[in-house]
């Protein structure tokens, strides 16, 4: 990965900083590629920003440019969240080149996002999983396919954790699977029976695709591991086969997961270690998730959940008979 010049619009000085600031986070803080991506993308849109506001380097930016910068990008349509994540990357940036001698102070430290609603992540519901984990796969393909979305549901994984495992952390005897999440952070996790049988039938086919000496254990077509984007795909083609309702993508498997676990147990901690959350509030959004799903039961279920109108409403004033 390397700094882009966009159209040749970066000056040395502001594109210079940004090559350092990525080498620190790949050599240094040993970040993922997804990681410093992210991180960068940011970055050359502030780096972009901040050229055409004729600003000769970083250490020009100021408090009051960062707030001008916020409202662009609210003018341009990023949300609360893109935008906290935006100042996030600058004050990190800004770390770095004070430690560097770029910069005099970090002009983000003090910027805050403009708050947006709490957006619930989307879940499917257990009877249609149920219905697109059962179905019969046509090829090894979709042997693969399924073995991957039974997995995904089974143990909470994120994508990147399902295209990155190998096939010795798996452990289809005890049931369990290790993985390496956010920060480099490695987790075990339990297997269910339904997929460790789906792996077990993929690991049957996956000779006849996969490369010599290849340790992934998705792999493509080709017979090299399979990616993020394709899994993306595979499983946005199993619910347009199988006629899902909505369409589906790798998290919502992830959110289910998190969703129908907390649903049946109530042990928020148990799955804040599942889902591998460093930060408990993260997790605690499931149990909005949950609260709207009784109170839709409560609202269909209780005799008196709603108020019905009536003909001859109650008095509720005093009633001088009565007195």
């Amino acid at each position: 990965m390397t700094v882009k010049d966009f159209n040749g619009q970066l000056p040395e000085a502001l594109s210079a900083p940004l090559a350092g600031f990525l080498r620190h986070l790949e050599s240094e803080k040993r970040h993922s590629p997804r990681t410093c991506e992210h991180y960068l993308r940011d970055l050359q849109r502030l780096a972009v920003w901040l050229a055409g506001s004729a600003r000769g380097d970083w250490a020009s930016l100021a408090s009051h440019d960062v707030r001008r910068y916020v409202a662009r990008l609210s003018k341009d349509g990023l949300g609360g969240r893109s935008i906290a994540r935006h100042l996030s990357s600058i004050r990190r940036f800004y770390q770095y080149l004070l430690r560097e001698g770029l910069a005099k102070d970090n002009p983000a430290l003090d910027i805050r996002a403009p708050r947006s609603g709490r957006r619930l992540p989307k879940v499917a519901d257990v009877d249609q999983l149920n219905h697109l984990l059962e179905a019969n796969p046509d090829d090894p393909l979709e042997v693969r396919d399924l073995a991957m979305f039974e997995l995904m549901y089974s143990s909470g994984l994120r994508l990147s954790e399902l295209a990155g495992l190998n096939l010795n952390s798996l452990d289809l005897v005890g049931r369990e699977v290790r993985v390496l999440g956010k920060g480099n952070k490695e987790r075990i996790l339990p297997v269910g029976g339904r997929a460790a049988v789906a792996i077990a039938q993929w690991l049957k086919c996956r000779p006849e695709f996969a490369l010599a000496g290849e340790p992934a254990v998705f792999v493509s077509r080709r017979g090299g591991r399979l990616s993020g984007r394709s899994i993306q795909a595979r499983l946005a083609r199993w619910g347009t086969v199988q006629g899902a309702n909505q369409r589906l993508h790798p998290h919502m498997l992830r959110h289910s997961f998190a969703s129908h676990m907390l649903e049946s147990s109530g042990d928020l901690r148990a799955v804040q270690e599942l889902l591998g959350h460093a930060d408990i509030a993260t997790t605690q959004v499931y149990t909005h998730l949950d609260f709207q799903h009784l109170a839709r039961v409560y609202d269909q279920s209780h005799p008196r959940a709603r108020r019905r109108l009536s003909a001859n409403p109650p008095h509720t004033g005093s009633d001088p008979a009565g007195q």
